[in-house]
């Protein structure tokens, strides 16, 4: 039987714990990287814009899932928590299940523990090939998000294992994106709580909401940024969950409002009617409430 136990003593050099906050990478919050489900998806996800390619093929256990994202934030983060204090960065991190756990809202439980041991080879087996640059290099080759994922233990005289803490290595990728490019930000608490789609819808915004701007975007184009299949039936529901997280304003941070419009038609037929997402920093929506309610003076 397998526990889950903090590290006793200074036995090893540990990265954890986490005393800032979590922090995501621009790069990898701008495109759609990740299954949107907690269920395997074996399926291969694409993704085609004028600036970007994106080609995820799943391993045996599928693609690599929103959820398992968690693992890879909470690295990145012991990483920049490191270079603010002027310390030098390894490529190897090591943690324990118990901070990641408390950083991500978790319960510490085997169930919990499983989850991470099917997170960390789902990382370490999707394949990504795509042409966008990290760090002022790209590759034409395969990567995965992870190099290595060791989790270490310890065998007990009664023949039961410790975990003790868990070794990961970034790909070459991801890890310029971090110590290079630097494009970070610090994540809401409540991120963890929030759905797939929502933690999308959040993202985009965090990396496109600056200095006050807000973010638009058509739904369909949306769908596609958050991760969503096109399949006209996809974008139904995917405009329902749109209304319903307006409707319920679950975004931290932001303001989300869709608005209906009629569009012409090229070729002179019936006007299309396409939806306008447009989402606003809470900060800056009321700074523009105030506007509008001072008064002109004369």
């Amino acid at each position: 039987m397998t526990k889950i136990i903090p590290p006793q003593g200074d036995l090893f050099r540990l990265d954890s714990p986490l005393y800032g906050d979590i922090q995501g990478e621009r790069t990898v919050a701008e495109f759609p990287f990740f299954a949107l489900t907690k269920r395997a998806q074996m399926e291969p996800m694409t993704f085609e814009s004028d600036i970007a390619r994106i080609e995820i093929n799943p391993s045996k256990t599928g693609v690599a899932t929103i959820y398992d994202k968690e693992i890879l934030l909470y690295i990145a983060s012991l990483m920049v928590g490191r270079l603010e204090n002027g310390e030098t960065i390894e490529r190897v991190v090591s943690f324990t299940a118990n901070d990641l756990f408390r950083m991500t809202g978790t319960s510490r439980s085997s169930r919990s523990y499983m989850s991470l041991k099917a997170s960390l080879s789902r990382l370490q087996g999707t394949q990504i090939i795509t042409n966008i640059e990290t760090g002022g290099e790209g590759s034409d080759s395969a990567f995965s998000w992870l190099l290595k994922a060791d989790i270490k233990y310890k065998k007990l005289p009664s023949g039961e294992r410790e975990v003790t803490h868990i070794e990961v290595m970034l790909c070459d990728w991801l890890h310029r994106a971090i110590l290079t490019d630097r494009r970070i930000a610090a994540y809401h608490d409540d991120f963890f709580k929030l759905g797939p789609i929502e933690r999308r819808l959040y993202e985009l915004a965090k990396f496109n909401c600056v200095d006050g701007t807000r973010f638009e975007a058509d739904t369909v184009d949306l769908a596609g940024r958050v991760g969503c299949s096109l399949e006209p039936r996809s974008i139904e529901s995917f405009k329902r969950t749109l209304r319903e997280v307006a409707k319920n304003q679950s975004l931290p941070e932001y303001s989300i409002s869709l608005a209906d419009r009629k569009e012409r038609s090229p070729n002179g037929g019936r006007p299309k009617l396409s939806t306008l997402v447009t989402i606003t920093p809470i900060d800056g929506l009321r700074q523009a409430t105030r506007l509008e309610r001072t008064p002109v003076q004369a």
